[in-house]
């Protein structure tokens, strides 16, 4: 696909997403919001994992603790800008301070480290009863207005709270892309590839891989924190360490080393659970099989086998070139 034809589609996907409250059913556009909150997690899960060479499967904690800091927030001070910014903040630090203490290492053992964070979260929110609500969770949470300076948006309707995830997630995801494609990327990619060529070159691996880390627990913290006005509750189970899986299977689903294919798989992921649920109360068995059909069936993803194809040049095109080539 030519670059200009790449601009054209993306233009077409945001005006689909942004005119999706007009002519979608309320269910349609509640689905949507979920997918950008994965989309976003997964895209930072890929940062990463893809660029970075780091599996982590903590991301669910980021997740719990922005959403947890963002809901009791909103509970004290119902404001949403307040609240978003709140546990944004909370989980970037609670990224920074792992990341500190985890990016020595790698491979199984940084995963492991990672999981053990999570699993941490997960029974701090189920036993610290007066700051989470322990099993009950934190109910109630109000849908806040969102307040900038003299403006005041009221969001009433999942329709408008829509817009406000819409924004905050086509934002983060853009800043993600140009950080990829800058020089800061390039060497996040020279890490990954030969952490011994990275040092001799004179790349500063741990901080890289500190930086990762924290970009990745700021996107998680950001989508969790997007959650509790949504639901207007939060409990335990977000911060499992099954939730921490879906970032991943979107990667692998999508395709990692590529920017959107984190942003593909998390929109099969949860469309094709919705569809299954419809179906059987043994979702998570059947999910479980479609998942690993469409892992083994495309090894780097939905999007490396759609790529080549949108990258093929057209009929006319190689008619052109190849009477270019006969010429004398």
């Amino acid at each position: 696909m030519s670059p200009r034809a790449r601009r054209w589609a993306l233009g077409a996907l945001l005006v689909l997403l942004v005119s999706l409250p007009v002519w979608a059913s309320r269910y349609v556009v509640y689905l949507t919001i979920h997918i950008l909150l994965l989309a976003l997690n997964a895209a930072g899960f890929n940062l990463l994992f893809g660029y970075t060479g780091l599996l982590s499967f903590g991301q669910a904690g980021f997740y719990a603790v922005g959403a947890y800091t963002c809901a009791r927030i909103l509970l004290a001070w119902p404001s949403l800008l307040p609240g978003v910014l709140g546990g944004t903040v909370a989980a970037t630090l609670s990224a920074v301070l792992l990341g500190y203490l985890s990016v020595r290492h790698t491979r199984i053992y940084f995963s492991m480290l990672t999981l053990a964070f999570g699993m941490m979260i997960f029974s701090l929110a189920w036993k610290w009863r007066a700051v989470t609500g322990g099993d009950d969770g934190l109910v109630g949470v109000p849908r806040a207005p969102l307040e900038l300076w003299a403006l005041t948006v009221p969001l009433p309707t999942v329709e408008r709270y829509y817009v406000v995830v819409l924004v905050a997630v086509v934002a983060a995801v853009a800043l993600l892309h140009r950080l990829v494609r800058s020089p800061l990327g390039l060497a996040l990619q020279a890490v990954r590839d030969s952490e011994v060529r990275a040092e001799h070159v004179g790349l500063p691996v741990r901080r890289l891989r500190l930086l990762s880390f924290a970009v990745a627990g700021t996107c998680a913290g950001l989508a969790g924190s997007l959650l509790p006005a949504l639901e207007n509750t939060v409990t335990p189970p977000i911060a499992h360490w099954t939730a921490s899986a879906e970032p991943v299977l979107a990667a692998l689903l999508g395709g990692t080393q590529r920017f959107g294919g984190p942003l593909v798989g998390a929109f099969l992921l949860v469309v094709s659970k919705d569809v299954i649920v419809r179906f059987t109360v043994h979702w998570s068995l059947v999910l479980g099989a479609v998942v690993i059909a469409l892992v083994l069936g495309f090894r780097g993803g939905v999007v490396s086998v759609v790529e080549p194809w949108l990258a093929r040049p057209r009929p006319a095109r190689r008619a052109v070139a190849r009477a270019g080539e006969q010429a004398p």
